[in-house]
């Protein structure tokens, strides 16, 4: 089963062009795709209030991608959250425990930064990765190019079979060093894709500010002949895996949903179990 969704529900504007009510935007979401990313929860630890009202506002057979919190991955100084790594992540699996219990956690995804390059200290930190997220389904997202060289490819990929991680296939931006190919490979019952666009001459920041680059490093739009040939390298991945997750991420500018809506109809996938359309009366 082929499962697919966007990053997050909030900036989906072609969603709820009938929508009076802002707060009932992952009701509206949950009526057009099964799976949403959580990205939330990489920003802050969130309350059980957060969590069990998405679990209340979603159907029964919904899942959510939670993307792992910042410091976790070395994008942030755990320090600013907590005294130390164990205490984190203990506050974040804590808040994963209703998410988790509801049936409706895909996995917990573990985005690491384009520094996190292949070397024995950060082998290391994945095994710790895996130790304390042992109870959890995990998938691995690299950003270093070094994990992914032909001469430790296999290594790599063999690495994360041994360690029970999903291998995050990725389609985004060939910019040497800080990306990755995209290698149509599973490591485990479950397959994750992610779709970030192939905006080259913005995955990287260089001397843009932080809302300057949000503008722009996942603004791009598949055109039709790139869905069809992404359709045909997951259709691979959907004989092997038990279920395929896959998230469109490409929304700088908003093209995300009619992507993913495209890249379904080449699928000819129709879903049940989604949330009932809001209709606009007046």
């Amino acid at each position: 089963m082929i499962n697919i969704g966007l990053t997050g529900w909030g900036d989906h504007d072609s969603l709820y062009e009938d929508l009076t009510n802002k707060k009932d935007k992952l009701k509206a979401y949950a009526a057009h795709f099964p799976i949403v990313e959580l990205d939330a929860t990489y920003y802050a630890i969130q309350p059980q209030r957060n969590i069990e009202k998405w679990i209340r506002e979603t159907p029964k057979n919904f899942k959510f991608v939670v993307k792992i919190h910042q410091a976790l991955t070395g994008h942030s100084d755990v320090k600013e959250f907590a005294e130390d790594k164990v205490e984190l992540f203990n506050l974040f699996k804590d808040s994963m425990m209703p998410l988790k219990a509801s049936g409706k956690l895909a996995m917990i995804l573990v985005q690491f930064p384009p520094w996190f390059d292949l070397q024995t200290q950060n082998i290391n930190y994945l095994r710790y990765v895996r130790e304390q997220l042992k109870d959890f389904t995990v998938c691995i997202e690299f950003r270093n190019r070094s994990w992914f060289q032909d001469d430790v490819k296999e290594y790599t990929l063999e690495f994360l079979t041994e360690l029970n991680f999903i291998h995050s296939v990725c389609d985004e931006p060939q910019s040497g060093e800080g990306s990755i190919p995209l290698i149509n490979r599973i490591t485990h019952e479950i397959a994750f894709v992610r779709y970030h666009g192939r905006n080259v001459n913005g995955w990287t920041k260089k001397d843009m500010t932080d809302q300057e680059w949000r503008d722009v490093r996942y603004l791009y739009d598949y055109n039709d002949k790139e869905l069809k040939s992404l359709s045909e390298k997951v259709k691979i991945l959907n004989h092997k895996a038990k279920e395929v997750y896959v998230v469109f991420n490409n929304n700088s500018g908003g093209h995300a949903a009619q992507n993913a809506k495209t890249y379904q109809n080449l699928l000819d996938i129709q879903y049940e179990g989604l949330a009932p359309r809001q209709l606009k009366l007046f």
